[in-house]
């Protein structure tokens, strides 16, 4: 039997989905959380509940029930260099918070996987064409960043839309698309041999249930492309960041689909960007399968929603995007008009939040 793979995963939100699918397979998680959530997690277990094609109801995991080990832990005593994979769950702007654990895991150069929104600046760095210094206004504190060696980090693109329900505790997540993970390879053989044993395994596992073992969904897919991950900016800028409007934020799905021509076009503009800094067509997603993936997203993006509720920093890939594309010549009028707009709410969150 294969020894199993020690996995440290920073942030307990997103990152209590991809820990569930890890111990399910067999293998040992920590989440690193703030101390009042790991009490929680350490006591009741991690609990995620998801859609399973041919059921009608949620199918509940809870971590403390799966063949591997899943623990949660606050920032202060972890040891990076005591796991085989680190993998980075947590909003971009939260990592000013954590900087000391940052550089840690920068310093022990473990492998490290993103599977934030925003790719960390390393990873944009493996990106021909990419002038990582222009990119820097567009982070929360570009210099979290500085100690990783881009041969260390890969990015794993979130698609799986997940969310804590906000009439449950905190330990609980509820996946409400349930796709897959998809991580492109590292720059070496090594820690790619790794990710490919985890696809396998999660892969093969099963869950059990009254009614025998199920397959359940969410899988990691390792790809060799770096521009893989990147199909999620069409995504973003053609839905979820188009939730914002002047006054009041919109369900993704009416972001989408309240003028389909105009969001088909504002995807296809991201898409030809990222093909032009070299992606393949087969790397991006069509137009058609996003369009009818948002159909079931009836509520605003987490973006969205933290505006609403007041946040002063978000994860800016529409200002990211815009960035690239405008160091190519390039520039996209819908794109302008959705970074005003949270640049818009993001300085009235600040004026209320300095008042």
């Amino acid at each position: 039997m294969q020894e199993r793979y020690r996995i440290l995963i920073l942030g307990a939100s997103y990152g209590s989905l991809l820990g569930a699918k890890l111990a399910l397979a067999g293998h040992a998680v920590t989440l690193v959380c703030l101390p009042a959530e790991a009490d929680l997690i350490n006591a009741n277990g991690a609990i995620v509940r998801m859609p399973v094609k041919g059921r009608s109801d949620l199918v509940e995991i809870n971590s403390k029930t799966l063949p591997g080990k899943l623990v949660a832990t606050a920032p202060a005593g972890v040891r990076p260099e005591d796991f085989d994979l680190i993998a980075l769950a947590m909003q971009e702007p939260q990592y000013r918070g954590v900087r000391d654990l940052l550089d840690a895991v920068a310093r022990s150069r473990k492998p490290c996987m993103s599977i934030m929104n925003m790719p960390p600046l390393p990873y944009l760095a493996r990106i021909p064409g990419i002038d990582v210094e222009s990119c820097k206004p567009a982070y929360a504190d570009a210099s979290v960043w500085a100690s990783f060696d881009p041969a260390t980090m890969t990015l794993c693109s979130p698609d799986p839309q997940a969310f804590r329900p906000p009439d449950q505790p905190v330990n609980v997540l509820q996946v409400r698309l349930p796709t897959n993970f998809k991580v492109a390879r590292f720059v070496d053989d090594t820690s790619t041999a790794m990710l490919r044993r985890l696809e396998a395994e999660i892969e093969a596992s099963r869950f059990p249930t009254d009614a025998g073992p199920i397959e359940l969904p969410v899988k990691l897919k390792v790809h060799d492309s770096v521009f893989v991950p990147l199909a999620k900016w069409a995504m973003l800028i053609a839905g979820n960041y188009r939730c914002v409007e002047q006054d009041a934020m919109r369900p993704i799905r009416e972001a989408v689909h309240s003028d389909l021509e105009a969001t088909r076009a504002v995807y296809d503009w991201v898409v030809a960007l990222c093909v032009g800094l070299g992606a393949a067509p087969g790397d991006l997603v069509p137009f058609e399968k996003y369009a009818n993936a948002a159909l079931s997203l009836q509520s605003p993006s987490s973006a969205a929603r933290a505006l609403a509720a007041g946040a002063t920093h978000i994860e800016r890939v529409d200002k990211l995007v815009q960035s690239i594309a405008a160091r190519r010549g390039e520039r996209n009028a819908t794109l302008d008009r959705t970074v005003e707009l949270v640049e818009h709410w993001l300085a009235n969150n600040r004026r209320k939040a300095a008042a």
